[in-house]
């Protein structure tokens, strides 16, 4: 193929026009040779030049336009029917259909593909080709491969005001869309012309999303509905919960009224597993959590206050950050709060005080991730200041296991689907850490740096096999991890469950030896206090004051009677003459001071 480029000038960049004409040879100029200059030549006899025998080769590189994907969808509606017959007249389609079915040519057509028909459901009966034989048998080879992962795709946020990727939710049908929300999370400071859109991305197409959700505020939590797929729920900013079917457009489907909404932006929503797949929750750093029924989103069906002093105030509340819900545990929920604590409900209880039924506390700040895990729902994951901690709900003073203290602080985590002992984390220096506490307890088992600002989120496909990680600039990361970290291993969850059983097991321990040193040291304090209350008897004034007064009288009265016995003993001469002259000089002295004083 040949390959032609057109190079196009104006003639005014030419410059002047060249004329050219014929004429006869000139000489210019004519330097004869210098004899004194060829002496200073040396000639080389003989001569060696390297030669290529092959062809000289030239490498050109054309870079080729991209190419950008389109989806879009197609509205079928019922067609086929003639002229004359009105598909929405119910007796009009009726009397054609009795029509055709007592023609000829349609009961013979009938006939034909019925006898094909029951060929391929007798096929189909006789045996199942995507029957698993070997599905309830545990994978029994270990895995050699070192744990590895590599980026499939970085889908970007196309604002040019970029924002920070708050919340991630994968597609429930084959998880080949992803669902981001962006939002600006610092306080008052959303840089101005900001945009408040969130975005589908389909997997294989990273240049233009495929949905764009428009919320009247920016989305905070975007969560796909388990059991259809085209709805989805979103929490605001400004506390208000969307709801978007697909089939309609970017436009919000249900909008909950601002005066029955959450006070602060929503930073947990999750929906619950119910008949109708119209019901959620949500929590908020206001400390309420909501129930919701999307098909009424004017106001909430339930409304629980975080107080864990049970006085249901919400000057006292305790700010919701992060939620938790197991649908085999239909009546419990749990919440992570800004002070660090977990707080553990049922939503069934009788009374509101009830409702709360115990706390866990271990963090220094805000709960940033906390998932019970999908293999032994009595263990659950918190994530928050600089460490994540494995809790189990029979040890509530302390967690059973946990990280070392990271130099960067931890923003979220997540358990993987597949494997009870593998657990992910994000890191505000933009690093995701993988950990196997199988293989290893104290360092992660894989450890990536994905970018240079903060990691915000995460969130594991249900395979295991990848994992998305948003980013402060709006960046979603896709990652593909080795098959060792969402294989099962051998006895994997036996091992598992030994190792939780056995921390537990510890912290009991510790808990009663600390719980006696208390008592111990509570009843030494007791009784020192009891000891110092027999010395010290009980102090009457009247008495203190009488005893005082007796112990100042006889000091006063031996005194006296020792100036006496001193005067009665026999003085020398001389002394008593000094002492007479001193008498009289005292004598003198007070007659003085009588004539001073004035009668």
């Amino acid at each position: 193929m040949e390959i032609v480029y057109v190079y196009v000038k104006k003639r005014s960049e030419f410059g002047k026009q060249c004329n050219f004409s014929d004429r006869q040879a000139e000489l210019n100029i004519d330097i004869p040779p210098n004899p004194q200059l060829a002496e200073q030549f040396m000639e080389r006899n003989p001569a060696d030049k390297g030669i290529q025998c092959s062809v000289s080769m030239s490498e050109h590189e054309a870079n080729t336009e991209r190419f950008e994907m389109e989806t879009r969808g197609v509205n079928h509606i019922e067609g086929g029917w003639p002229k004359d017959v009105n598909p929405l007249e119910l007796e009009q389609t009726i009397r054609f259909r009795k029509k055709v079915e007592k023609d000829e040519n349609y009961m013979n057509a009938v006939m034909q593909l019925g006898s094909i028909m029951e060929h391929c459901i007798k096929q189909n009966n006789a045996i199942d080709i995507y029957q698993e034989y070997f599905d309830d048998e545990e994978m029994v080879e270990v895995t050699e491969e070192a744990p590895s992962a590599k980026t499939i795709n970085v889908f970007r946020d196309p604002q040019e005001i970029k924002r920070s990727a708050t919340h991630l939710s994968w597609h429930p049908d084959g998880n080949r869309k992803l669902a981001v929300a962006y939002s600006c999370l610092n306080f008052q400071r959303a840089p101005e012309g900001m945009s408040y859109e969130s975005y589908i991305w389909d997997l294989e197409n990273p240049n233009k999303p495929e949905i764009v959700l428009k919320p009247s505020s920016p989305l905070v939590t975007l969560e796909y509905n388990p059991k259809d797929s085209h709805v989805l729920l979103g929490g605001c900013y400004n506390g208000q919960i969307a709801c978007w079917d697909t089939r309609k457009g970017s436009v919000v489907a249900e909008l909950s009224t601002i005066e029955f909404s959450h006070r602060d932006p929503v930073y947990g929503s999750i929906w619950l597993q119910s008949k109708t797949g119209t019901e959620c929750f949500s929590a908020s750093t206001d400390g309420q959590v909501m129930w919701w029924d999307i098909r009424k989103l004017s106001e909430p069906t339930e409304v629980m206050i975080m107080d864990i002093s049970r006085k249901e105030q919400l000057e006292n509340a305790l700010g919701a950050i992060s939620l938790e819900f197991e649908s085999t545990l239909p009546t419990k929920f749990m919440v992570g709060t800004e002070q660090g604590i977990v707080i553990s409900c049922n939503r069934k209880a009788k009374t509101s005080a009830e409702k709360i039924v115990c706390t866990f506390s271990g963090h220094h700040g805000p709960i940033y991730a906390l998932q019970r895990n999908p293999f032994y729902p009595k263990n659950f994951l918190t994530v928050g200041d600089w460490t994540a901690r494995i809790w189990s709900e029979d040890s509530r003073e302390s967690s059973i296991m946990w990280t070392k203290y990271h130099m960067a602080y931890l923003t979220d985590g997540a358990w993987s689907p597949m494997r009870p002992a593998v657990f992910f984390t994000t890191k505000m220096d933009g690093t995701l850490d993988i950990w196997d506490f199988v293989f290893k307890q104290c360092d992660p088992a894989l450890s990536l740096k994905l970018c240079d600002e903060a990691l915000f989120c995460l969130r594991v496909q249900d395979n295991g096999c990848f994992i998305a990680c948003g980013s402060q600039l709006g960046t979603t990361t896709l990652l593909e991890v080795s098959s060792g970290l969402y294989t099962l291993q051998r006895n994997e969850k036996n091992t598992a469950s030994s190792i939780f059983e056995r921390e537990t097991r510890r912290e009991k321990i510790l808990e009663a030896r600390h719980r006696e040193m208390r008592l111990k040291e509570k009843s030494k304090t007791e009784a020192k206090e009891d000891e110092l209350r027999e010395e010290v008897p009980s102090v009457n004034l009247e008495e203190l004051v009488a005893k005082a007064e007796e112990e100042f009288f006889s000091i006063v009265f031996t005194e006296l009677k020792k100036k006496e016995a001193a005067a009665l003993k026999p003085k020398p001469q001389k002394q008593q003459k000094m002492e007479g002259d001193e008498e009289e000089e005292e004598e003198e002295g007070e007659d003085e001071e009588e004539e001073e004083t004035p009668t």
